[in-house]
């Protein structure tokens, strides 16, 4: 992350007020950075967490149960919903995969209904999504605007329920974002699993490399996340950087940075019979070359546009 402090958006948020933001999902790799990112800029930042609270700053609530504080969330400036079983973590079962499609159903229809019951309800509900709504398109570049893809792709199936059950907000009057988020590069999540084929010279394209990946920094993300916040923007804002590269690019920049050689192609049957043939095909082999239209027209700036500007941030000054 930068080491800039981070400053409100005076417009939007007015300057001597407590600033009380609500995070579900705030312990994992996307959550943890913006609860980081607004603690630091002085917001008064909730967790809600389903095991029993440990300090102040947490708040227990049961998606499973439909059940949550509605205290903790009425008059909030925002409620963000970043909860879900971690999609790359283990094979996909038909038990994984209903745990991961649930689990994102269950905390988002929790907080919407919740929110759309309030007297006074949140500024700004946000709630993740994924690029994952767009599913395998080749060369087409899509932006919000494009049409999902088909309900065969089960990547596709989830992200357009996980965005259906947060619409009750919108009956409420309350503005409504969704975070169409990409292939984000950080200390974490996928840059982890990369690293080391990288780092000891066997790292390469995966499969024929021409699939496009549409990547983020962490720090963008995050910035994005609370450009919306702060701005009660609404609708779909793919979380993506403008300059979406083709695997094989990606692999070659990120052994450039590293100083080390990407040439070995990693065949697709190794990474099916490594990852699980649906796994493999929807992070490694999907194609969706994506721009984040929305995001920049309502005036977000990012920090790393192209992967070259991203690495040594990405990685280390060193890189």
């Amino acid at each position: 992350m930068s080491d800039e402090s981070p400053q409100r958006d005076t417009e939007s948020i007015r300057k001597g007020r407590d600033v009380r933001i609500v995070i579900g999902g705030a312990s994992g790799f996307l959550g943890t950075a913006l609860s980081e990112y607004l603690i630091g800029r002085g917001d008064d930042v909730v967790h809600l967490v389903r095991r029993a609270a440990a300090v102040d700053q947490e708040v227990q609530w049961d998606p499973a149960a439909g059940s949550v504080d509605l205290a903790v969330l009425e008059g909030a400036d925002a409620v963000v919903n970043l909860g879900g079983v971690g999609i790359g973590d283990s094979r996909w079962s038909e038990d994984r995969k209903e745990a991961i499609l649930q689990s994102r159903l269950q905390a988002t229809a929790t907080l919407a209904a919740a929110i759309s019951s309030l007297s006074t309800p949140p500024r700004v509900f946000v709630s993740a999504s994924a690029i994952g709504f767009y599913g395998d398109r080749g060369d087409e570049t899509l932006t919000e605007q494009s049409n999902p893809g088909p309900e065969s792709d089960f990547l596709v199936q989830v992200a357009k329920r996980w965005e259906e059950a947060a619409l009750p907000v919108v009956a409420a009057g309350v503005p409504l974002a969704f975070l169409r988020t990409g292939i984000v590069l950080g200390d974490g999540g996928v840059l982890s699993r990369l690293l080391l084929p990288f780092k000891v010279g066997v790292g390469g394209p995966m499969g024929s490399g021409k699939q496009w990946w549409s990547w983020i920094t962490l720090e963008d993300q995050v910035r994005a996340t609370v450009h919306i916040i702060d701005r009660r923007l609404s609708g779909a804002f793919n979380l993506t950087a403008p300059n979406p590269v083709r695997n094989k690019e990606f692999a070659k920049s990120l052994g450039r940075a590293l100083h080390r050689p990407a040439l070995l192609p990693v065949p697709a049957f190794s990474l099916k019979a490594l990852l699980g043939a649906g796994r493999a095909q929807a992070l490694v082999f999907t194609s969706a070359r994506i721009l984040p239209q929305a995001l920049k027209s309502s005036g977000f700036q990012f920090t790393h546009e192209s992967l070259e500007s991203a690495w040594p941030a990405v990685l280390g000054k060193g890189a």
